[in-house]
């Protein structure tokens, strides 16, 4: 790598996209959402209920039906994770989460595709639409 004005053009380019992103309503609205969540006391107990079962049931999930209350132990992390995932405060969270990591894909998505159409941006999400994108991150709030 070269490291001359260009390089420091484009590293002061991404400073400011950084920027953008952390000012964009996206980007509040995941960090109030984060917030709200970290600061609810109901959460907490749900995610320790959850970590609790779950270490009960990681104790005897490598010996599988042979283990006494297997099934039990884990039907019962499951019903932890499940109700730490139904909170109101977590699923607003997730959802904010999701159109975060959306904005961050676009981008990418743009950057590469800006750069040449035959590269790939592993977006992570299954979901995501690759090509044209009519919104230009502006229709998402």
């Amino acid at each position: 790598m070269i490291i001359d004005e260009a390089l420091f053009s484009l590293e002061d380019q991404t400073h400011r996209l950084i920027d953008c992103v952390k000012t964009s309503q996206v980007f509040k609205n995941y960090l109030a959402k984060k917030q709200q969540m970290d600061s609810c006391p109901e959460v907490k107990r749900l995610k320790q209920e959850f970590l609790r079962e779950k270490e009960r049931f990681e104790r005897v999930a490598d010996y599988g039906d042979f283990a006494p209350d297997y099934l039990e132990k884990q039907k019962s992390a499951r019903r932890a994770k499940r109700a730490l995932d139904f909170n109101e405060n977590v699923a607003q969270f997730r959802v904010a989460e999701t159109d975060l990591q959306t904005l961050l894909d676009e981008i990418s998505q743009t950057l590469a595709q800006t750069v040449s159409p035959e590269i790939k941006v592993d977006a992570g999400n299954p979901f995501f639409e690759t090509g044209n994108h009519h919104c230009k991150g502006n229709c998402h709030g």
